[in-house]
């Protein structure tokens, strides 16, 4: 899961003090800066191509939200 947050300089560094006490494979910061969700989405290997793909199928292909597990 990929979570973008948008941190106030004024905790800046409480937050990544805290980040820094999990491990590199429970979480990896990565750092982008003021970037639009389109920038943000082709800037993933694949990401941009996969959500087009998918829009393409067939309506009766997707799951709908009362069938998701939450």
């Amino acid at each position: 899961m990929i979570v973008t947050l948008k941190i106030d300089d004024s905790i800046k560094d409480k937050f990544l003090w805290l980040l820094k006490h999990f491990s590199k494979k429970e979480i990896i910061v990565l750092e982008k800066y003021e970037m639009s969700d389109d920038e943000y989405i082709k800037s993933i290997p694949e990401l941009e191509e996969s959500i087009i793909k998918e829009s393409k199928k067939p309506d009766n292909e997707f799951v709908t939200l009362d069938k998701l597990e939450w």
